[in-house]
């Protein structure tokens, strides 16, 4: 059975790969007149992890080009790095955890 904060890093997990979902539509749609950005609450989502997909919403405050887009390819893409980013971390340490598990299961089973 997983710990608590495999079960965590599994959450944050899926809610990175959600976000990484939302931000390629973004950049797919960067040209599509009248389209309006989507993100991703991640602190509330985290926090209510109810194990559904999370609900992406409009972003605000964004430059709205002449065709109604508000997709800033330059946001999209420091969005898409450090979604990058915070999931390589959150895979070592999952990673981390299983090997703990696994150690404590080996060391277990010499005894």
């Amino acid at each position: 059975m997983l710990s608590g904060l495999a079960n965590d890093l599994e959450r944050y997990m899926n809610l990175l790969s959600a976000r990484q979902k939302v931000v390629t539509s973004n950049i797919a749609n960067a040209d599509t007149p009248g389209y309006q950005t989507q993100d991703i609450d991640f602190e509330a989502e985290f926090r209510a992890a109810s194990g559904g997909t999370p609900d992406a919403f409009p972003v605000a405050g964004l430059a709205v080009k002449n065709d109604g887009n508000n997709v800033s390819l330059d946001r999209e893409a420091r969005l898409l790095s450090e979604n990058g980013i915070r999931f390589n971390l959150a895979s070592n340490l999952m990673r981390m955890q299983i090997q703990e598990i696994r150690a404590a299961l080996q060391s277990g089973s010499n005894t």
